[in-house]
């Protein structure tokens, strides 16, 4: 028996972006690996690698992974 159920449908309303295929699909369709989300509607998923670039660039100049002793040090970011 299974530990873990493996959902193939998704919930009405839910959106992800497949990173393999580059396309936004209404319920995961993809492994999850392969995508973002889930997202609210079907435009937050159509701007997913938008808002993952602007979170990027919000962590890589967010000052406290750059102090010395916060949360980034000793892991080589």
């Amino acid at each position: 028996m299974a530990l873990f159920k493996r959902r193939t449908a998704g919930k009405p309303g839910e959106w992800f972006y497949c990173l393999e295929h580059k396309t936004v699909e209404e319920g995961p369709q993809c492994p999850s690996k392969d995508r973002f989300g889930p997202y609210a509607t079907r435009e937050e998923a159509n701007h997913a690698m938008e808002t993952a670039r602007e979170r990027n660039l919000e962590w890589e100049n967010d000052p406290k992974w750059h102090e010395k002793n916060g949360p980034g040090a000793g892991t080589g970011a």
